[in-house]
């Protein structure tokens, strides 16, 4: 069965352009699609995470439209992207996913969930939030703060982004960060300043969105977070299970915007009971 560090980066066309991803897991059942967040390809997911959940279902991680190896330019809304997600599921001739949505990828999911309800069995929503979410917009200015704090601290930015600045947090950082190393061969194409760019404008657009129309959404829908999140504050996690009529809320303390790979054990048996 093949891991994270092992699985073939493999091509498709969509539409006309090529888009990378990696199928891993089981062979069977449905399989749990990967949203990744700003900056993200397919080598920035925690092994741990991803082999957790392989370990029971089938996984495919992809990097969407404009995103490390995959052609295009990525698209600067957050719809554009969920569009985009939807070609590529129906490229593999996939007839229904589990989608688990992590910061920007959250809310590609949600997105996705309302247009596409049938192509959709169950939903993890990590690190995100709704559309009109406090803190949301202006994540440009989060990054440059934490990138001045790395640069000044020799620390790398997820270092500030992903973790709490307790002892805790920090060495939870060093382990997460590590184990995104492990992959030394076949690796993704970094992703470029301008994909960065069209994503944080796509980001701060939600930002100033309506979810007014969310509780449409019926599936059944894990959320976890960190209980310190800076990137998209906690709050807004518990605006997700308020207005999601069918959702479970799981609250990590001492805990980031990376709370899930911080508690990679807990969040990993809370995903395979959910998912179950």
């Amino acid at each position: 069965m093949a891991t994270f560090k092992t699985a073939k980066t493999k091509e498709i066309d969509v539409n006309g352009t090529k888009f990378v991803y990696r199928e891993l897991g089981q062979p069977r059942g449905v399989p749990v699609l990967f949203l990744h967040h700003l900056t993200a390809v397919l080598d920035d997911w925690d092994p741990l995470v991803v082999d957790g959940v392989a370990a029971n279902h089938p996984v495919i991680l992809f990097d969407n439209r404009g995103v490390g190896g995959t052609g295009g330019t990525t698209p600067s809304t957050v719809e554009e992207m969920a569009e985009d997600a939807v070609a590529f599921v129906r490229a593999l001739r996939l007839e229904k996913v589990d989608l688990f949505g992590f910061s920007l990828g959250g809310f590609v999911s949600q997105v996705i969930a309302q247009r596409y309800p049938d192509l959709v069995r169950k939903i993890i929503l990590t690190g995100t939030g709704p559309a009109g979410g406090e803190g949301i917009s202006g994540v440009g200015a989060v990054l440059q703060n934490a990138f001045g704090k790395a640069g000044a601290a020799g620390k790398h930015p997820k270092h500030f982004l992903f973790f709490t600045q307790t002892a805790q947090g920090q060495s939870a950082a060093d382990e997460f960060l590590a184990r995104l190393n492990e992959r030394a061969e076949n690796r993704d194409v970094a992703v470029r300043q301008e994909t960065i760019g069209a994503q944080i404008a796509a980001i701060d657009a939600w930002g100033k969105g309506d979810a007014s129309e969310l509780n449409s959404v019926q599936h059944p829908v894990l959320i976890a977070n960190g209980d310190d999140d800076i990137m998209v504050p906690t709050i807004n996690s518990f605006e997700l299970a308020k207005r999601l009529p069918n959702a479970q809320l799981s609250i990590l303390p001492d805990a980031g915007h990376g709370g899930i790979f911080q508690y990679h054990q807990v969040f990993v048996k809370q995903a395979m009971d959910f998912l179950s």
